[in-house]
């Protein structure tokens, strides 16, 4: 027989060079391929997904298939570029034939086609799913022979293989993904990073304290209890008996627009429009308590300490801003707690929760521990001050401007300088 042309050893290498390179570039895309949005795809019906999906289910056997058809080809390739050496530079061909071979494979079958799948992994994996599926059932016992002694030879090792791919998410690895989603709206990202947080944001970060509670008291005169309830700037009011400890039930003002028309009326009258109030543990993570009122139907709760003393109230609405943010225009509201001055500082009321100041001022406040501002300073001071006088706690100047009652009433806050160092 003839030996074979120079020509057609070219050749023969071209075509391995690309089978090369497409074996090459499949790995890489195949691995590099997102989890999720292949999920994705593969839900609404994409065929190349699906398959994908399906081939990615075993990696083993799909790692044995391209690296099968891989060596076979790289072998193949040597082999031929061992003749084709021959043929042009004679016996010196021996020597040259591996070192070209080598350049040539790993410029234009690994180098480049792993570089363009690793940036492109959906447009070169997708498509490559029908080949490899293919693939699959044609070579399926000399895969399977390879995927076994391989296996077979981890297990002597004290390594075992798992068949499925562990694809769930924790809480913060899918806060990271929501955080890092380019496409996401800055809006709709908060609201998303918002609901993840309501795992670990606890009912005492957001109550209205004890202290603000608007309530009726029963011992009040009729007249001044309905000057309260004409006034009243809630939906929802805790009815009390002399203290807000003994609390009774929760008016809603579509109940008292009922009774106020009454000309015989009465505190008996008021106390049967009130529901049964609903009471939450302080600790209580707002998670469960959306799902608590969901389930119970209720949208305001009393919160209580370990000893069943009311801390505090929290509504549905509470909740909500805590996801989307400040959305009410009740002028219950309109008297806010951080009042920014014209020289970078601000003045703050003692009860502002940590939380509200982190979030509005952007700062990082100590939250670990006293949930007012109030509560921080004389935590850090460890008494009550007499005094006004002037702290810095994690970085932020505070100075105490108005005390009352045993409590900072007022405080003046600014992010103190950085140290510089001589």
């Amino acid at each position: 027989m003839d030996e074979p042309s120079i020509g057609v050893l070219s050749g023969a290498i071209f075509v391995l060079v690309v089978l090369s390179a497409y074996f090459s570039g499949s790995e890489t895309a195949m691995m590099a391929m997102n989890r999720y949005r292949l999920k994705h795809l593969a839900n609404e019906g994409h065929g190349g997904a699906r398959r994908a999906a399906r081939l990615l289910e075993r990696p083993d056997k799909l790692l044995s298939v391209i690296l099968i058809g891989n060596n076979f080809v790289n072998f193949s390739a040597a082999s031929i570029a061992t003749l084709l050496a021959l043929e042009i530079f004679g016996e010196a061909g021996i020597a040259i034939a591996p070192i070209a071979c080598t350049l040539i494979f790993l410029i234009f079958s690994e180098v480049a086609p792993k570089t363009v799948s690793a940036a492109y992994p959906e447009k070169i994996a997708l498509p490559s799913s029908y080949i490899l599926d293919v693939l699959m059932w044609v070579l399926y016992p000399l895969v399977w022979l390879v995927n076994g002694t391989a296996n077979g030879i981890l297990r002597l090792v004290g390594f075992r293989q798992e068949h499925t791919v562990e694809d769930n998410l924790s809480r913060e690895e899918l806060r990271t993904v929501v955080f890092e989603g380019a496409h996401i709206a800055a809006h709709p990202q908060n609201m998303m990073l918002g609901v993840l947080d309501l795992e670990k944001v606890t009912v005492e970060d957001i109550m209205v304290p004890r202290t603000e509670i608007f309530g009726i008291d029963l011992e009040d005169d009729l007249d001044e209890i309905l000057d309260q309830i004409r006034t009243a700037q809630h939906t929802r009011i805790p009815v009390y008996k002399g203290d807000i400890d003994n609390i009774i039930g929760v008016l809603h003002m579509r109940s008292a627009a009922k009774f106020l028309t009454e000309n015989d009326l009465s505190k008996a009258l008021i106390l049967q429009g009130t529901d049964e109030p609903y009471f939450v543990p302080e600790n209580t993570s707002l998670q469960t308590l959306l799902l608590n009122f969901q389930q119970q139907k209720q949208r305001i709760g009393m919160v209580v300490d370990e000893y069943g003393d009311i801390q505090g109230i929290v509504t549905i609405e509470d909740i909500i801003e805590e996801i989307i943010g400040e959305f009410t225009t009740d002028l219950a509201n309109t008297n806010i707690d951080i009042h920014p001055q014209g020289d970078d500082t601000y003045l703050i009321d003692g009860g502002a929760h940590i939380r509200l100041i982190n979030r509005q001022l952007g700062w990082d406040l100590p939250q670990d521990g006293p949930k007012t501002l109030n509560g921080l300073i004389t935590e850090y001071l460890e008494t009550i001050p007499e005094s006004n006088i002037c702290v810095v706690i994690n970085g932020y100047r505070i100075e105490i401007v108005q005390i009352q009652d045993n409590m900072i009433r007022t405080a003046k806050l600014i992010e103190a300088p950085s140290p510089t160092s001589d």
